[in-house]
């Protein structure tokens, strides 16, 4: 099978689309899937080691009309659609066979384009704020759960919604068949703002740790190959006994299910931590992570602090002290993240991708 991917990452938009995408590759080349990304050339971007996770990349060229900048695609989309379609044609006269979307900046219009050079298009999306032209659509918000894909996405869609469909790598299976019950204790914390921390949280939170309160903590620290401040990171954490620099792991879930507290960004990790049942104090660091956050923290599966322009080092040491001094609402906090995953259905995700059993039936073409 035949199998495209759309995702960019970037220094500015970080590297959850591309490393939720890898996972999913993943399992679709174990079943025997040919996988292609298709990814804009933009500084920061993650090509080389998607091509050291041995997939075939075909760059975009880079924008050249800095008007696009603010924007998810920093190009005109269509543009975008019109260079994904040559590359498209260029491997094969005939459809592909899957095209996997996971971009914020792309909607129907662009699926709507590029529809008639694949035999299906699956759409990944959590934001539920544009129309899609798919056949599948894999949204693992929990809020998604609702019908607020009434009037978004076509009546013959497939929709695969809510926390069960999160794309976990099999590391996190792993750690989860022999992950012990959290007593709400905190002699362990892991700090992770994603593969860029572009607004600098990472250095703000280890500035809040280095109060003698936190002295007896063991700390984790992980950045991502494209963190622009990871050698100040590395630095400040030599600097501290407690405390060991991570960069660019494959064994995050093995520091998730060592520690008894996370802080980091409301992406996509969040799923990661609740999966293991791993309570956090978390930090809004993009727009589109305020829903995510909000739902989490109202589930009591984690504690918001708000904004990360709003978040002071201070607010940090203070979140943290009220962890450590409250035992019993730390574990409560990790039972509440545990069910708010519920079953595991990452079986169903390649079974329907692999499968073809989804989206248009016969005869209905773009």
């Amino acid at each position: 099978m035949n199998i495209w991917i759309r995702a960019d990452s970037s220094y500015s938009m970080g590297t959850g689309h591309i490393m939720r995408c890898l996972t999913l590759a993943g399992g679709l080349a174990a079943r025997g899937g040919q996988i292609t990304f298709i990814c804009r050339e933009l500084p920061g971007n993650l090509a080389d080691y998607i091509r050291g996770q041995g997939y075939a990349v075909e760059l975009l060229p880079p924008p050249d009309d800095p008007s696009y900048a603010a924007f998810w695609l920093q190009v005109d989309w269509r543009t975008d659609a019109m260079e994904t379609v040559q590359r498209l044609e260029a491997a094969a006269p005939a459809p592909a066979d899957c095209l996997i979307i996971d971009h914020y900046g792309i909607d129907k219009r662009w699926e709507t384009w590029v529809q008639g050079k694949v035999k299906k298009i699956v759409a990944i999306d959590d934001l539920a704020d544009r129309p899609h032209e798919c056949d599948l659509l894999l949204d693992p918000n929990p809020a998604a759960a609702r019908d607020r894909y009434q009037g978004l996405i076509p009546a013959y869609c497939t929709k695969l919604t809510g926390t069960c469909y999160t794309l976990l790598r099999p590391e996190f299976r792993a750690a989860k068949r022999g992950l012990a019950e959290r007593d709400g204790s905190i002699s362990r914390v892991l700090v992770f703002f994603g593969g860029t921390d572009p607004t600098g949280e990472t250095l703000k939170t280890l500035q809040a740790l280095q109060s003698p309160a936190f002295a007896n903590l063991k700390l984790d620290v992980v950045a991502g190959g494209m963190n622009r401040r990871k050698d100040d990171i590395a630095a400040l954490c030599d600097t501290m006994p407690q405390a060991s620099f991570h960069c660019q792991i494959d064994y995050m879930a093995d520091l998730m299910q060592k520690a008894g507290l996370s802080i980091g960004a409301g992406g996509s990790t969040t799923w990661e931590r609740c999966y293991l049942g791993l309570p956090s104090l978390c930090i809004i660091t993009a727009d589109n992570q305020r829903e995510i956050t909000a739902l989490v923290h109202a589930k009591g599966a984690a504690l918001s602090l708000g904004k990360s322009s709003e978040v002071t080092a201070q607010e940090i040491e203070q979140g943290l002290k009220a962890m450590l001094a409250d035992p019993a609402g730390v574990r409560a906090m990790s039972e509440q993240a545990l069910l708010l995953m519920g079953e595991d259905k990452w079986d169903e995700v390649i079974d329907r991708i692999m499968g073809g059993d989804y989206g248009r039936p016969k005869g209905i073409q773009a």
